[in-house]
């Protein structure tokens, strides 16, 4: 059994796959699969008890102490016993994306591996890749499967709580459920209204540009998103747009099944 984790900065997601050979068609598809608070890592080793886990894949962008959480997370799992954990790590090229960042390395491996489960579900087409988490990213794939960048912005949450944390008398928005009017007549719809706004008007930019980057028809251009805030977000994207959940996951399965091993 191979266990696949994406350690956010949120959550920590897990999923189980049976063999690393398992066909494309199966993206997505899972022995098991799991979601965690960052705090609660402890369930996460409970959950995994009895698996027969013979490696472990983990994207890991919470930093030095999450990895330090993980290594005794996978032991404590496993009964004590030494499970070989391989640490997904951005490179110059994996799985069909090739990577066209400055310094290849410096590019986070979640979003390396978003990446490679957009292009393995729908390969040959030009991607805006639209994560929307505690930040939001933007990166632009092209048909080919080369990585021309991409854009970094605060996330929903963090929008309304810059506002509510610096702004007198502004509330918290725990709901962003503000219908289709873009202008509210109450501070807590208008908040959540300005801040769908301003990561919709980010993501369909980016759709604009690309599709001038590559001299393509913006109607030709598929817009993956992914993320906690996606099903939030996504309702106010105009054109082709996807909602795909697990991409950071789909990517390291698909990384697996290439034909190259992940480092």
């Amino acid at each position: 059994m191979l266990l696949l984790v994406d350690a956010g900065n949120t959550r920590i997601k897990w999923a189980l796959m049976q063999s690393a050979r398992v066909g494309m068609a199966e993206l997505g598809h899972w022995s098991g699969y799991g979601s965690v608070r960052r705090e609660d890592i402890c369930q996460m080793a409970d959950a995994l008890q009895g698996a027969d886990i013979s490696r472990v894949l983990i994207s890991n962008v919470a930093g030095p102490e999450m990895r330090a959480a993980l290594e005794r997370m996978a032991l404590r799992a496993m009964g004590m016993k030494p499970v070989p954990l391989t640490w997904f790590a951005s490179q110059t090229e994996l799985a069909g994306v090739k990577n066209g960042y400055r310094d290849p390395a410096q590019l986070g491996c979640d979003r390396f591996a978003a990446l490679i489960g957009a292009r393995a579900l729908f390969p040959g087409v030009p991607l805006i890749v639209a994560t929307c988490g505690t930040a939001t990213t933007v990166d632009a794939l092209g048909a080919d499967g080369y990585f021309h960048g991409g854009m970094i912005l605060p996330g929903l949450g963090l929008m309304s709580a810059s506002l509510a944390q610096n702004t007198a008398q502004l509330p918290q928005v725990p709901q962003y459920n503000v219908g289709a009017h873009p202008f509210a007549d109450n501070t807590r719809d208008a908040i959540a209204s300005g801040c769908i706004a301003a990561q919709a008007g980010a993501i369909e930019r980016a759709v604009a540009a690309h599709a001038a980057l590559l001299k393509e028809d913006a109607a030709r251009l598929q817009c993956i998103v992914s993320g906690g805030a996606a099903a939030a977000v996504a309702p106010y994207l105009a054109g082709a747009v996807r909602q795909v959940d697990n991409l950071v996951l789909i990517g390291l399965q698909a990384a697996l099944t290439s034909t190259q091993t992940p480092c």
